[in-house]
């Protein structure tokens, strides 16, 4: 926890949301709307870090092969998630939300360095704090960095910012007879193979430390406030 005792939370968005109605690439209405949510829950001194995936521009895990190294499929799944996180910042700093954007993969021109005890000193300065570059190394998903980043920042919770409102018991997209799971176990969330909405990286380093992962459906309205501020949950928790 910062020193102000005040609460921090890490919101994990993934590319594909940011999308929003287009077919790729960031749509500035989504990121329009995000911000609108997140001020709701800003003004009631929370201390807020995102971590952004990159999907909607390029995704490592797809681009590899036919020549392409890995590695290189990762740094460039990075890359999207820095142009993600950039137009994330000015979106947010135009709607009066101070923001800063950090990368863990070297950019200084266009962003600053993530070191710890910088994002604590903007953190606790009252800035949003938007992490590009994932955790900054290949075969790691942005999932996996979120949480690591959430306990290297002290934060309290992960919530995990998805298309429906919470964990199924099956695909809801397929399945209309699908049950939502308000509250479950980090091991059943790992033992379950049909739980997919998180990779098994990340909530096995979360069950480790008891870290608590909420899965929910941030495009919903009022769905952030409600969870984060009056703390009556929206979605999923995993604990």
């Amino acid at each position: 926890m910062s020193q102000s005792n005040t609460k921090r939370i890490l919101l994990k968005i993934s590319g594909e949301q940011l999308a929003g109605d287009f077919e790729g690439g960031i749509d500035p209405k989504t990121g329009l709307w995000l911000a609108q949510q997140l001020k709701l829950v800003f003004e009631h001194n929370i201390e807020i870090v995102i971590v952004v995936g990159g999907g909607n521009f390029a995704r490592g895990s797809r681009l590899a092969g036919h020549g392409i190294k890995r590695v290189t499929a990762d740094h460039i799944g990075m890359l999207g998630t820095m142009m993600n996180a950039l137009a994330l910042t000015d979106i947010f700093e135009n709607n009066n939300l101070p923001t800063r954007c950090l990368s863990s993969i070297f950019a200084e021109q266009v962003a600053e360095p993530f070191i710890h005890r910088l994002a604590n000193k903007h953190l606790e300065k009252g800035r949003i704090v938007i992490i590009a570059g994932g955790i900054g190394r290949p075969f790691l998903t942005t999932d996996t960095a979120a949480v690591s980043l959430a306990l290297e920042l002290n934060c309290q919770v992960v919530l995990k910012a998805t298309k429906v409102n919470g964990i199924f018991d099956k695909d809801p997209e397929k399945y209309p007879e699908a049950v939502k799971i308000n509250k479950m176990t980090f091991a059943q969330a790992v033992e379950d193979r049909n739980i997919k909405v998180m990779d098994k990286a990340a909530l096995g380093l979360a069950m480790e430390y008891k870290l608590p992962i909420i899965v929910l459906d941030a495009m919903k309205d009022r769905s952030l406030y409600k969870t984060i501020v009056t703390e009556s949950i929206e979605g999923t928790i995993v604990s």
